[in-house]
């Protein structure tokens, strides 16, 4: 409950109570969870001007929170001034190289805290195999699952598992990942078919996505995104009758699909958006500013991807849905609302899209922006038309 979190703090303030260690340590995963760096970056500043640093559970906290919120700089400068740093310290940096596509970067500080002499735990085995996965280093994640076991004699768990599941299905090995599935010494969870299924989404398997997601329902009948995702798989095929039964399985069964939500934070405020928002005060505006820039990214070759629209109607429709995307319409309203120049930063409740992946390049070259995307994956860094993920994710 970040948001309940960053309230309290503030309520805290307005009450004259001074906060002190354990208070920020508290407050920061929350600023992380929202994106609130600006606040994040306030809490810093107090710290330094009250002397708190040297506190090892503040200083993992600051590197944890400018993290989440994908400011790689800034959690580097803590770390590195860092007078003592423990496994937590190692791996939250390392965590935050790799959801910001940077693995080569994660796996070099693993090896160096390795050479240190830190022992990595279960946790490290994870955040370095994750930055594996997010880079497509195939073996440099499998030579560090390997490593796990047999020089460190950590038995893998769940979910490192299910990162070399996601590691081989990214790399597009599905037979591979299919394989690790039916041979691991402990039943696959719902992480570990995840990864499977949406291997197979992505790379349009058929075969051994119905087999993922046939075991999703028995562990997860009741959640809704497992359905989803196969009538995604159904969609690309355009197999139509089949994403018309899908649908009516989800409604039969009274399954809700969980709503795409963006944040972004301007002026220490979070706002939220829904996909086709247009409650807000600003809506005219914001939709407005979204068909002129539509407009330029047409004309620097945007070509909606349909596909992701998953819905049988005409094409101009499916346009539609693509262009009031929550992460499209929070970009706009920070545009409208920051000095020329300002990075965007924008938090996703759920993946982000293909079509709004390829928009937020276009939108970074048009505007001369600096646009980041946080989906439940990773990081997406925008500038001039590029995207850190190197369109790998």
């Amino acid at each position: 409950m970040p948001m309940e979190a960053v309230d309290l703090y503030s309520q805290m303030e307005v009450q004259g109570i001074e906060p002190d260690a354990i208070s920020f340590a508290s407050v920061l995963p929350a600023c992380g969870d929202l994106l609130a760096l600006l606040l994040g970056r306030q809490i810093h500043r107090y710290v330094e001007r009250k002397k708190l640093r040297l506190n090892l559970l503040l200083e993992n906290a600051l590197i944890d929170m400018y993290a989440k919120c994908g400011s790689l700089a800034e959690g580097r400068t803590v770390f590195d001034d860092m007078k003592f740093k423990d496994v937590v310290s190692w791996t939250s940096m390392i965590s935050a190289y790799g959801m910001s596509g940077k693995g080569c970067d994660a796996v070099a500080l693993f090896s160096k805290m390795k050479n240190l002499g830190l022992c990595p735990d279960s946790i490290a085995f994870v955040s370095v195999l994750s930055a594996c996965s997010h880079s497509g280093l195939l073996e440099e994640g499998q030579y560090n699952f390997k490593l796990m076991a047999e020089q460190y004699t950590i038995i893998p768990r769940i979910e490192h598992f299910a990162c070399l599941v996601d590691l081989l299905g990214r790399a597009g090995q599905i037979e591979e990942a299919y394989i690790v599935t039916r041979q691991m010494p402990i039943e696959p969870n719902k992480r570990v078919s995840g990864a499977l299924l949406g291997a197979c989404r992505v790379y349009c398997n058929m075969d051994i996505g119905l087999i993922a997601v046939d075991r999703l329902f028995q562990l997860a009948p009741k959640q809704s995104g497992y359905y989803v995702l196969l009538s995604n798989i159904y969609a690309k095929a355009s197999r139509w009758d089949d994403v018309t039964t899908v649908r009516s399985i989800i409604k039969r069964k009274g399954l809700k699909k969980v709503p795409g939500t963006s944040n972004v934070e301007i002026n220490d405020r979070v706002y939220t958006f829904l996909v086709g928002h247009q409650s807000h005060t600003q809506s005219k505006e914001i939709y407005k500013e979204l068909d002129v820039l539509v407009g330029k990214m047409k004309e620097a070759g945007y070509n909606p991807k349909i596909d992701w629209a998953l819905h049988d109607v005409e094409e101009e429709d499916k346009e539609y849905h693509l262009a009031v995307h929550s992460e499209k319409l929070a970009i706009v309203f920070a545009i409208l609302n920051t000095k020329p120049g300002t990075p965007i930063i924008v938090t996703k409740n759920l993946r982000i899209c293909s079509d709004c992946h390829i928009a937020a390049k276009l939108i970074s070259k048009i505007t001369d922006l600096y646009i980041i995307i946080r989906d439940t994956n990773r990081f997406h860094h925008f500038e001039n038309g590029i995207c850190s993920c190197g369109d790998y994710w």
